[in-house]
């Protein structure tokens, strides 16, 4: 793929309205403070772009940041959405791609619930050939997040064992064919056989329903070495078993604390296997870490897309007007993929 460069300009489409129409919180609460506002449109900054956007992707830190657990990053607006897809429509006069008119996709610190939402030009993705536009607002959050905590805090290469939970998530089927893509062997979790079963159509050796199966058995899989990577959002007493079905120089990445982030454990395998246990957030990662993601994303992962390696996975769609209705399916937990919020009328 080329990303050429135009001269820098400060351009615009006609009839850009005043407002958009955005999702914003009442409150801290459940999904029932969540209504539809009208916003002055933000004007870009000199390295921005402002999006019309088509599809915005739904992701768990909206429903944190709604319940008041995870507030938007200082200068950051408290619109949710944390990655769109859309089209270019002004842009800042230091931008040289992309150019006004051009369709992308972003990853946003917030905004993307609405209409129109701001971006920086260094997070924007090209849209891979043959993806649709609300497949291609599924990529940015979880394409950016499985880069960097599976390639490159988790050491992901070829021939070893991986460990992904909560495979039937966004970031989680995205990480199984990414890791079979790398050439390692995957082992899943997911909350039903036939979450499992999709799974493994999507590349796992074999998914765990952790309702009724302890993963900790991936360890026979192995023939009782042991896994190389783990890739957890879940937390709580998974962290125990980890230590007791990785390999030797194994590494643990700790994305999310779906299952609580306080735990009880005999650290003592921690060093006999000199394992490594790290973690990451990115919605607070500087810009110009997001940028270096975003450069990886855009040169190693969206040609898998465009080569059919690598599919988005988006389960719903809601209108942005039902974004409770949405908030509320992701939070049921019956999803397969992303849910994403149709905004353009």
């Amino acid at each position: 793929m080329v990303y050429s460069a135009a001269p820098p300009a400060r351009t615009a489409m006609p009839a850009l309205p005043d407002a958009t129409d955005c999702i914003e919180y009442a409150g801290p609460g459940g999904a029932e403070v969540l209504r539809l506002a009208r916003r002055p449109l933000p004007p870009p900054g000199p390295r921005q772009v402002l999006l019309e956007v088509a599809f915005a992707g739904i992701n768990r830190p909206d429903l944190l940041q709604r319940e008041g657990r995870y507030p938007p990053p200082p200068g950051v607006t408290d619109i949710p959405g944390l990655e769109v897809a859309g089209r270019v429509v002004a842009a800042g006069e230091e931008v040289g791609w992309p150019r006004v008119g051009e369709e992308v996709c972003a990853l946003l610190a917030g905004g993307g619930y609405a209409r129109f939402a701001l971006a920086e030009a260094d997070l924007c993705l090209p849209i891979p050939e043959g993806c649709d536009l609300a497949a291609a607002a599924a990529i940015p959050e979880a394409f950016f997040t499985v880069w960097f905590n599976l390639v490159e805090k988790g050491g992901l290469d070829a021939g070893q064992a991986v460990l992904i939970h909560g495979g039937a998530s966004g970031i989680g089927t995205t990480a199984i064919q990414v890791a079979r893509a790398f050439g390692a062997t995957v082992y899943t979790t997911a909350g039903s056989d036939e979450k499992c079963r999709a799974c493994e159509a999507l590349g796992a050796a074999r998914a765990f329903n952790y309702r009724r199966e302890d993963f900790a058995e991936v360890k026979a899989l192995t023939g009782g070495r042991g896994v190389d990577l783990v890739l957890d959002m879940v937390g709580g007493d998974y962290l125990a078993r980890h230590l007791r079905c990785t390999t030797r120089g194994a590494r643990i990445v700790q994305i999310a604390f779906l299952g609580g982030s306080r735990v009880t454990a005999d650290l003592m395998p921690l060093m006999l296997k000199e394992l490594v246990l790290t973690g990451s957030t990115l919605r607070s990662q500087p810009l110009a870490v997001k940028a270096r993601l975003a450069r990886k994303v855009r040169d190693q992962l969206l040609p898998l897309v465009t080569a059919g390696r690598l599919k988005p996975v988006v389960d719903r769609v809601f209108p942005l007007e039902e974004a409770t209705a949405a908030q509320r399916y992701l939070e049921s937990g019956a999803h397969f993929g992303k849910v994403v919020l149709r905004c353009r009328h």
